[in-house]
């Protein structure tokens, strides 16, 4: 086990470098130059050239892959162009709002989902599989950010039940676990859930229904195995591929929450990213795009050792 561990730790390697090289390429390929969101219009051009040699963007490319590569490596992420403050203050406190709004969306969601796609592939051509399969595949269909819009006009404007921005009273961005912060973390969450839901009752559903037609299966029922101890053997079969899928729709909430963090005006790292974008703020998009891509690269590895230690064949190969 430690010796696949080493293995999976040196693969990750050349995965982040090259995924740290694409970070940094693709904001500088993009058109317009940053320093023209910063300056004035009518600013002259000495102050531009300034500037531009202060942030290091008049040198060559590798030389400033080079640099930032190793100010990365420090734990140092440079100075945001548009606010001046060091990026990782604001991107810290913004990777705290989305994991947390992500792991309440990933609960929400992974647990209808194991709920509905276990009932669905036990109980196949019944209406609740029926319902089931309506259910996910509305959820993998529907637009987030439109149902985000749906629900606060819904929750929000017409019954006025839960509030519609920000992650705390009139809009703040501080927490505290309490009722008052947790009523504006229900709508997001919910929202961010539908997808992860309806892929996991549909992978769910697939395992369930495959490994009950198996003949070990059969062979259990067989010899009068009670249905509680068949549920556990189907379980314990379904965990790895389950675990697999969920791990990476985990990802996909960490990285994919930016326009439901945008209706919902959740300080996350999605949040950060739209402004980022629309002010052009090099150092800011390189930061949150490396971190949130870190984070996966770190979960499709946590999700490889779970699935070995749950599955012996994994381990035996």
């Amino acid at each position: 086990m430690l010796t696949y561990l080493l293995r999976r730790v040196l693969y990750a390697v050349p995965i982040a470098l090259s995924v740290g090289l694409v970070c940094f390429l693709l904001v500088h390929i993009a058109p317009g130059d940053p320093i023209n969101a910063i300056v004035p219009a009518d600013a002259p051009q000495e102050l531009v050239d300034q500037i531009r040699r202060d942030y290091g963007l008049d040198r060559p490319l590798p030389i400033q892959f080079g640099i930032w590569l190793g100010r990365v490596a420090l734990g140092d992420f440079g100075l945001s162009l548009a606010t001046g403050r060091p990026v990782w203050s604001d991107l810290s406190v913004a990777i705290v709002n989305t994991l947390r709004l992500a792991v309440a969306a990933a609960l929400i969601g992974f647990l209808l989902g194991c709920v509905l796609g276990a009932l669905a592939g036990s109980l196949q051509g019944t209406a609740i599989d029926k319902i089931a399969v309506a259910l996910a595949v509305t959820g993998v269909s529907v637009p987030h950010y439109w149902l985000g819009m749906v629900l606060v006009v819904l929750f929000s404007v017409t019954l006025g039940w839960l509030p519609a921005m920000g992650a705390g009273p009139g809009g703040s961005s501080d927490w505290a676990w309490d009722w008052e912060h947790v009523q504006h973390l229900i709508l997001p969450a919910v929202t961010l859930s539908v997808i992860p839901m309806g892929i996991v009752t549909r992978t769910v559903r697939g395992l369930v229904a495959e490994i009950l037609n198996q003949e070990f299966i059969l062979t259990l029922r067989g010899k009068g195995l009670s249905r509680g101890g068949i549920v556990l053997h189907v379980m314990k079969n379904a965990a790895p591929n389950a675990i697999a899928v969920m791990g990476l729709q985990l990802g996909y909430l960490m990285g994919g929450s930016i326009l439901v963090e945008t209706v919902f005006s959740w300080p996350g790292t999605g949040l950060l990213l739209n402004n980022a974008i629309f002010q052009r703020d090099l150092p800011v998009l390189q930061a949150t795009i490396l971190v949130l891509a870190m984070f996966f690269v770190a979960l499709n590895l946590i999700v490889d050792l779970a699935q070995t230690a749950l599955d012996p064949r994994i381990r035996r190969a």
